[in-house]
């Protein structure tokens, strides 16, 4: 797996902070690489005591079988990851609540190829960096993956995200995050994260909003958009149409699916 160089967060002194109501049961939040990872754990490491937030490793597929601890009913923790969904996933998160997150594949694009420029990831694609590559070619390979080395936005969806929907899980999508937390005051945002924090078992505490925009401050976060660094090629800021007609023709019904369309 890559390595992701990111700086400490302050989040487990803030989290001192506030009266800590004890998990009563595992949760997992499975995340679709490059959707707001650290922003959702961030936000939930909040309400729940340090001591239960399993902080060992993002858990997936490569790394399951080391990390079931973190599913122990015994021993509830708070965890998170991008696990797709196959046999051993489900039986082994199956005592866990289950939280999905994902983006729009069209902003996912964008996304992963200027996480792939910065400093902040080490991987077997470090070559992409080079002056040699263009936007738009580099966007290309987002999409379609490269053999050996990085799949393509299909398969990650695939089993990251549209899989888990035919399963037992409680959907968030990046943008309506984002979106509820720039009016925390607002009566739909205080829906969104009492439901949010309801599909975790956590009992939604008066103190929320302070709790929420805590762990949402993006200095809190390696791998904010602001906080990656290094990034010599200009992207553009948002998916342009010949690049949005490859993502549909390389994932058809993919957005649709996901309540994009």
């Amino acid at each position: 797996m890559p390595n992701v160089r990111v700086k400490p967060d302050t989040l487990d002194e803030e989290n001192a902070r506030f009266a800590q109501a004890p998990l009563r049961q595992p949760v997992f939040l499975n995340i679709v690489p490059k959707s707001g990872s650290h922003l959702l754990r961030n936000i939930l490491r909040m309400f729940v005591p340090v001591e239960q937030q399993y902080q060992h490793d993002f858990i997936q597929w490569a790394n399951l079988q080391q990390h079931r601890a973190a599913f122990d009913p015994a021993r509830p923790k708070l965890s998170w990851g991008h696990l797709f969904l196959a046999d051993a996933s489900v039986i082994e998160t199956a005592v866990a609540r289950r939280v999905l997150l994902y983006r729009d594949p069209y902003d996912w694009v964008i996304a992963r190829a200027r996480f792939f420029l910065s400093e902040q990831f080490l991987g077997n694609v470090d070559h992409l960096k080079s002056d040699a590559v263009s936007a738009d070619e580099l966007l290309t390979m987002m999409i379609f993956g490269l053999p050996g080395k990085a799949p393509s936005l299909n398969d990650i969806y695939e089993m990251n995200a549209a899989a888990w929907l035919g399963a037992r899980v409680h959907p968030v999508k990046f943008e309506d995050l984002v979106r509820h937390l720039r009016d925390l005051g607002g009566d739909e945002s205080g829906r969104f994260f009492a439901e949010l924090l309801d599909a975790c078992g956590i009992d939604r505490p008066d103190d929320w909003r302070e709790r929420v925009a805590i762990g949402s401050d993006r200095e809190q976060s390696g791998t904010a958009r602001e906080n990656l660094t290094g990034i010599a090629l200009e992207l553009p800021q948002a998916l342009g149409p010949r690049h949005r007609a490859l993502v549909d023709y390389q994932a058809p019904g993919l957005r649709a699916l996901l309540g994009y369309e």
